[in-house]
């Protein structure tokens, strides 16, 4: 069963090793050894699905192990630290907090303390839906207009590649071909086309 130590880091040399040196340190003294590092640069704005611990938790199975050097490094928001607490301990994947000595195993304790974070969490959410309700209905009352302006966008994402779009059309490439060219579904193309009328011309011989 692997062992793996995420590191969120910035881009400071010296905090990567600081980082490595904790985790190195509390997994010598818990005997755990043979660890795979994982380094993830980005910002913690970023929601953790986003980021490299959200792959790591997609991969990871029953009785792997992930350490961390301080539970910041897992995200910056109490919601979505405990919403990695609780993917934790539902995957049976241990997860270890080195500079706290915290330790999320399959035990009963985890069990009931993740049962617990998790209903925190959904509280949490609740509280930012009731939250946002509210701004709505206060913006709504002020005379603010809510939702997406009427009426149809005057650019679209596509416009930027609209030349090259009509020269593949132009040369017979089929639209799920360009859509794969051009880098977006074929849904997407098939609708710009449309609300572009955009269509192969006809050559004159």
């Amino acid at each position: 069963m692997p062992n793996y130590a995420y590191l969120r880091v910035s881009t400071d040399a010296q905090d990567v090793q600081n980082q490595k040196h904790g985790v190195l340190e509390y997994a010598n003294q818990q005997g755990i050894t043979n660890l795979h590092y994982v380094e993830d640069t980005v910002t913690s704005k970023k929601h953790w699905k986003e980021r490299g611990i959200g792959d790591l938790l997609s991969q990871a199975g029953e009785g792997d192990t992930i350490m961390a050097a301080e539970i910041s490094r897992l995200a910056r928001s109490t919601l979505e630290v405990l919403e990695i607490l609780k993917q934790c301990t539902e995957n049976q994947v241990n997860l270890h907090i080195a500079k706290n000595g915290m330790v999320f195993d399959n035990s009963l304790q985890s069990k009931i303390t993740a049962t617990v974070l998790g209903l925190a969490a959904e509280i949490e959410r609740e509280f930012i839906s009731s939250r946002t309700r509210e701004a709505l209905a206060a913006r709504k009352a002020a005379g603010v207009k809510l939702g997406r302006p009427q009426g149809k966008a005057k650019t679209l994402k596509l416009d930027a590649k609209r030349v090259e779009i009509q020269k593949y059309l132009d040369m017979g490439v089929s639209k799920a071909a360009i859509a794969k060219i051009v880098g977006c579904p074929a849904t997407t193309l098939y609708d710009y086309c449309k609300v572009r009328k955009l269509k192969a011309r006809k050559k004159i011989s």
